[in-house]
C-alpha cells in the first residue's frame, strides 16, 4: 500500500504569481469590494485590466465576485459575473458574449494529481461559450466546456463538457432538457 506524505508537497506556482496575487486581492478588497453591487463597473474592468484581464467594455463584475488570478480570464461583451461568484481561475477562464456566471457559482481550474503520492497540482482551462448562463451555485470543474446557450441549472455539479442549447442539472450534472428559446 502507497504512503501519502504531503510534507513533500511543492507549490508549483511561482514567487511572482504568488505575489501578484497577494497585490490583486489587496487592491480588489480595498478599491472594488466596498462598492455597492453592481456599480462602478467600468472602474473594476479598470482594475481587472490592469492585473492582465482581458474584459469586454460591457462587461459586469459584482463587487463581492472573487477573481484569483485576473490574467488568466477573459469576459465578452454584456457577460456578468454575479455577487459571490468565484473564479479560481488558476488555468484560463472564457465567459463568451451574453453570458451569466450567477450568484454564488463556483469555476474551478485546478485539482491535483490523486495518483500520485506527493498530489501535484494540475489544470485545465473552463470555457463557456457565447449566451450560456451557470445557475446559482452551481460547481464548473476544470477542462469543462460550457456549450453555446446551454444552461446549468442551480446548484449543479459539472465535470463533463455541457452541449450546446440544453439545460442540465444535478449532482452529477445530467441532461435535463434542449433549451428552446421563444422568440
Amino acid at each position: 500500500m502507497t504512503k501519502i506524505d504531503l510534507s513533500k508537497y511543492h507549490n508549483t506556482l511561482s514567487r511572482k504569481h504568488q505575489l501578484t496575487r497577494v497585490a490583486w486581492n489587496v487592491v480588489w478588497t480595498l478599491l472594488a469590494r466596498p462598492l455597492p453591487c453592481s456599480m462602478g463597473s467600468a472602474w473594476k474592468r479598470t482594475l481587472l485590466r490592469i492585473f492582465g484581464a482581458k474584459i469586454n467594455a460591457t462587461a459586469v463584475i459584482y463587487s463581492s465576485a472573487k477573481v484569483y488570478y485576473p490574467a488568466n480570464l477573459e469576459m465578452g461583451a454584456y457577460s456578468c459575473l454575479a455577487s459571490h461568484a468565484e473564479c479560481y481561475n488558476v488555468d484560463k477562464v472564457t465567459i463568451g458574449d451574453n453570458s451569466t456566471i450567477s450568484q454564488g457559482a463556483y469555476l474551478c481550474t485546478a485539482s491535483h494529481d490523486i495518483t500520485n503520492p506527493l498530489n501535484p497540482l494540475v489544470t485545465a482551462p473552463i470555457v463557456i461559450k457565447d449566451q450560456a448562463w451557470v445557475g446559482a451555485k452551481a460547481f464548473v470543474g476544470m477542462g469543462v466546456t460550457i456549450g453555446q446557450g446551454a444552461v446549468v441549472g442551480a446548484t449543479a455539479s459539472v465535470y463533463k463538457d455541457v452541449e450546446p442549447w440544453t439545460v442540465v442539472g444535478g449532482n452529477p450534472a445530467k441532461f435535463l432538457k434542449k433549451r428552446i428559446v421563444k422568440e
